[in-house]
């Protein structure tokens, strides 16, 4: 998975409107002075892929966490409203209250936390159960859509286009000024996540199963649940909502690392690559360009869609 992220790299930096031949790309990343190569890597390309890494591992590390503490495919941050907070807060900034830039992002971090703390305490019966959670998050998330469809229905033409561009989630338009808060996020929160991985694993076999391996489960389940919460606002805030990341990230990763083993480390790579080539297939294989969140909607869904089947046919969760 590495490599092909490192590919995954390598194709964004050559391609573009023009190649950049791979010579003059590793010339410009040494230091060097190449006509005509240096602004389009270093200004354009880098910034994007850098993003698109990033954010696809925190998108990926967030969404194995909540499904593997809540044992359930369908308990992701995209699917259970945590995102849908996010995005409801940054339309409000964008088409009501007129901001822009860091504000935003704050703003969708802070509704994020919220909204997870709300979805969490309304889930909770001496327990938290999953499915409950799963469900209470769908209603939740619904109410929070029909907001942004109001919010968007009224908004002056001016903020609308900046307000679905935001919603689409994208990484065009990258800055490394984007990218710092990101990659703290990531170091901090997603540094607090793999060193409780080991935890993890025991709470994804049960409370019971999990407190005779002496983990604290409520101490644990609260750090771990923040530190997922945290990482998934600040990566939404900064790149939108690309759908499905963390969805689709946890399954494969699984099915990477093997039974008995965490993906968390797997989920952050996939995370990495699907943005990473969502956003190269929107920019560079359709016949217009599109957000990377378009095109990994489109893989998304028919994959939510095989899971509910696949639940409703079994009697099992997802």
């Amino acid at each position: 998975m590495l490599a092909l992220v490192v590919a995954g790299v390598a194709l964004t930096l050559v391609t573009g409107p023009s190649l950049t031949p791979p010579l003059d790309v590793l010339r410009v990343l040494a230091g060097q002075e190449v006509p005509g190569a240096g602004f389009a890597v270093l200004d354009l390309r880098l910034p994007r892929a850098t993003l698109s890494i990033l954010a696809g591992m925190s998108f990926g590390l967030g969404g194995a966490v909540f499904q593997t503490l809540l044992r359930n495919a369908l308990a992701s941050p995209d699917i259970i409203g945590i995102s849908a907070g996010a995005s409801a807060a940054a339309v409000l900034a964008i088409v009501v209250l007129g901001w822009s830039g860091a504000a935003v992002s704050l703003l969708a971090v802070a509704a994020g936390l919220l909204v997870a703390l709300l979805i969490f305490g309304l889930a909770w019966r001496d327990g938290l159960a999953g499915a409950r959670l799963i469900l209470i998050g769908i209603g939740i998330s619904a109410m929070l859509d029909s907001m942004i469809a109001y919010v968007l229905s009224r908004a002056p033409a001016w903020s609308l286009q900046d307000a679905l561009r935001w919603l689409t989630g994208s990484v065009n338009g990258a800055t490394l000024g984007q990218v710092w808060p990101l990659a703290l996020a990531l170091m901090l929160l997603g540094g607090v996540l793999l060193l409780r991985r080991a935890n993890l694993e025991a709470l994804r076999l049960g409370d019971d199963a999990a407190a005779a391996l002496g983990v604290p489960i409520a101490r644990e389940k609260l750090v771990t649940v923040m530190a997922a919460v945290g990482l998934i606002a600040v990566a939404t805030a900064v790149a939108g909502p690309v759908s499905f990341v963390a969805f689709l990230s946890g399954p494969i990763a699984r099915r990477i690392a093997g039974a008995g083993r965490s993906p968390l480390i797997a989920a952050a790579l996939v995370g990495a690559l699907l943005v990473l080539l969502g956003d190269y297939v929107g920019q560079h294989l359709l016949p217009a360009r599109y957000p990377v969140g378009v095109v990994t909607g489109a893989l998304g869904a028919p994959y939510l869609i095989y899971l509910i089947i696949l639940s409703h046919r079994t009697g099992r969760p997802a």
